[in-house]
């Protein structure tokens, strides 16, 4: 018996009404803002239209374009190292092996933290002078470094406490896809010759492929929202050589109160990250070549 095709919809119905309300309705309020001169603590009658003046105003400040390509490069950085990571644990850990389900423990545990106190946690670690990773540098015989000082070591700082905290989402979704993998067609594979490179590059990781697609999208869109660790750990210091963008329209809005601005660069920010996601989807998905 053919299900009625307004099943579906009855019970998905709700939540899509639900989730478009709740992500349509702060976009539509951003735009709406976009084109206000509006500031916090002001009643919203004495707002001024100013039209478009404010994408004008924030595509013509070569701040928000700096703070564009720093979340461009912190991102494609972030993003790579914790899909190669994630991965080779996910491989690691695969089958049983001794004290599995501590190391599996250990490895998320860092996705468990607050970001605030990621950020906190990092800070003390890279103090210049009491900061552990100095004190382990002194160990080795080299000189410690000022590293939220330099804006190449901050850079790096951010960097690393990003790939140390969300590593472990992708090799969460990465074991869990594994783990569905068809164990027939590995063996399979295994007795035609396949060596363990050939079952894993050309069997393994093309069956999870839209898995892949996923976890990439889904770390793409956070690494552009990170505000709170690099907020802590540098506030977008020294200069803005740490500076992204999402923290650049905090600045912009509640520190600057230039919410019209700050609402037409997170305009930008919305385009740049749906194009991206876009994108991800594009290449990786499996089902692309499928017309039906």
């Amino acid at each position: 018996m053919r299900t009625p095709a307004w099943v579906p919809a009855l019970y998905l119905g709700p939540a899509v009404l639900v989730m478009a309300a709740a992500c349509l309705y702060p976009v539509l309020s951003a735009f709406q803002l976009a084109g206000y001169d509006w500031s916090m603590g002001t009643p919203w009658s004495s707002a001024r239209w100013v039209g478009m003046d404010n994408f004008v105003s924030a595509f013509a400040n070569p701040r928000v374009w700096s703070s564009l390509f720093t979340t461009l490069l912190f991102a494609a950085v972030c993003v790579a190292a914790e899909m190669v990571l994630g991965i080779a644990l996910a491989l690691a850990l695969e089958h049983p092996v001794r004290g599995m389900a501590f190391f599996r423990t250990i490895f998320i545990l860092p996705m468990m933290i607050a970001p605030i106190a990621v950020g906190l946690a990092w800070r003390y670690l890279f103090d210049a002078q009491f900061g552990l990773i100095n004190a382990l540098l002194k160990v080795v015989g080299l000189s410690p470094q000022t590293w939220l000082a330099d804006p190449q070591l901050a850079f790096i700082a951010i960097v690393v406490a990003d790939i140390w905290q969300w590593t472990p989402f992708v090799f969460i979704m990465m074991l869990a896809a594994l783990a569905n993998v068809d164990s027939a067609v590995i063996e399979a594979s295994r007795i035609d010759g396949a060596s363990w490179w050939q079952q894993t590059f050309l069997v393994k990781l093309p069956m999870v492929m839209h898995v892949i697609a996923i976890t990439l999208m889904m770390r793409l869109i956070d690494a552009f929202r990170v505000l709170e660790v690099i907020y802590v750990l540098t506030f977008g210091g020294p200069g803005d050589s740490t500076e992204i963008l999402a923290l650049h329209i905090y600045k912009t809005a509640f520190v600057g109160q230039q919410l019209g601005v700050a609402a037409a660069i997170s305009v930008l920010l919305l385009v740049v990250v749906a194009a991206l996601s876009w994108g991800a989807l594009r290449l990786s998905n499996p089902m692309k070549g499928d017309d039906r």
